[in-house]
């Protein structure tokens, strides 16, 4: 009973920072159902939540592996639907991603060439430069050293700054 009242005060807490972090996260607005699974897992693993990181950070690890899986997922789906009908990949159904974020020319510019970037430097970015967590959040969400989250993020905005053609970020 008090693991059910600790995730449902989580979810108050935390559900619009699961959503936003998953809206960057995906490049979709749709992510309702990303965010009732990550709860839902939260749910399900709260056994496994020892309180050595906020709730918030193991809450954004578990959105992360929940995109991730369901990417894999549809990608697999994609490529065995391509193979059978004999197309090219393509995104089928999918809107650019100024009229599913709705950002300014300028934000989509940066947030284009953020998602150009390879999977770490964009987690990093995303974590630590969008949904402002500390050093040692984002070490706890991607399971990574405090040295390694610094290294990468200045590397990922270094790549970011390289792709925006010198222009500041």
């Amino acid at each position: 009973m008090r693991e059910e009242n600790e995730i449902t005060d989580w979810f108050k807490e935390y559900h619009n920072d699961i959503y936003n972090f998953l809206i960057y996260y995906t490049g979709c607005m749709d992510v309702e159902d990303f965010v009732q699974e990550t709860f839902v897992k939260a749910v399900k693993n709260i056994h496994k939540f020892k309180g050595k990181s906020n709730p918030r950070t193991w809450l954004i690890s578990i959105a992360r592996n929940v995109a991730i899986d369901e990417s894999r997922k549809r990608r697999k789906e994609e490529l065995k639907r391509n193979r059978y009908l004999q197309f090219s990949l393509t995104a089928k159904g999918s809107e650019s991603p100024e009229e599913i974020v709705g950002l300014s020319e300028r934000k989509l510019e940066l947030y284009m060439a953020i998602r150009m970037l390879k999977q770490s430097y964009y987690d990093v970015l995303l974590l630590r430069g969008i949904n402002e967590l500390s050093v040692l959040e984002t070490a706890q969400a991607l399971n990574w050293s405090e040295s390694k989250v610094n290294l990468s993020y200045h590397r990922a905005l270094k790549a970011l700054e390289k792709k925006m053609g010198g222009r500041e970020i």
